[in-house]
């Protein structure tokens, strides 16, 4: 029997490229590197922690069971690129939701313009972009709704372009019931994020009348 050599994430990430690079270039090394690109450099991501990643497995599972389940479109989880070609950006949001109007702009390795709906699940390390240069990205590029989660200060607020398609905060706070547009006849009563351990999902869809 040959021997089993095991590979280290590091060892089996290629290099990060010491210069600028297009768009094009950056999905051929992209590879699920958890990483973003802005007009020509790599962002990389953190790892995320497991309160991050366990909000971010119930919201798309909620999500995705009720949106396959009112055939509304497609509910993505990261890592997947959403190509922003007039902000010069890929992004790799938590989770998007594209509705079934738009489902033409899925490519086989990103999505080629905006979401109808952006989460992100806030870290320390990444609160300066999401509530900074994503947010002014995002309202710019026209996603209908961005939601940021902050499981650490318990904080959920909600985003919604207005008639001036400037976003404005429809919800903010650590507990209540968010009702999205976007998603028709979906919503989310915000103390669920910070439960222990995280409310089952079947009972959820149960209460919003898919089963």
């Amino acid at each position: 029997m040959g021997q089993v050599i095991a590979l280290t994430a590091e060892a089996e990430a290629p290099p990060k490229p010491k210069s600028k690079i297009s768009y094009e270039e950056f999905l051929e090394w992209y590879d699920d590197q958890h990483a973003e690109w802005v007009d020509g450099e790599i962002i990389m991501g953190q790892p995320p922690t497991f309160e991050h990643q366990a909000d971010s497995d119930f919201l798309t599972a909620l999500l995705r069971l009720f949106v396959e389940a009112r055939d509304l479109g497609v509910i993505v989880s990261a890592p997947f690129q959403m190509r922003l070609k007039d902000q010069k950006s890929g992004r790799e949001p938590d989770m998007l939701f594209v509705a079934k109007e738009n489902m033409e702009r899925i490519k086989r390795t990103y999505l080629d313009g905006p979401a109808d709906l952006v989460i992100e699940i806030m870290s320390p390390e990444s609160v300066g972009r999401d509530r900074g240069d994503k947010f002014v990205e995002y309202e710019a590029a026209g996603i209908r709704e961005y939601w940021l989660i902050d499981p650490q200060r318990k904080q959920a607020e909600f985003y919604r372009l207005d008639e001036e398609n400037r976003y404005q905060t429809v919800f903010s706070g650590k507990e209540g019931v968010f009702h999205s547009q976007v998603v028709d006849r979906f919503y989310l009563r915000v103390e669920w994020l910070w439960q222990k351990p995280l409310p089952k999902v079947l009972p959820i869809l149960k209460e919003m009348g898919i089963f």
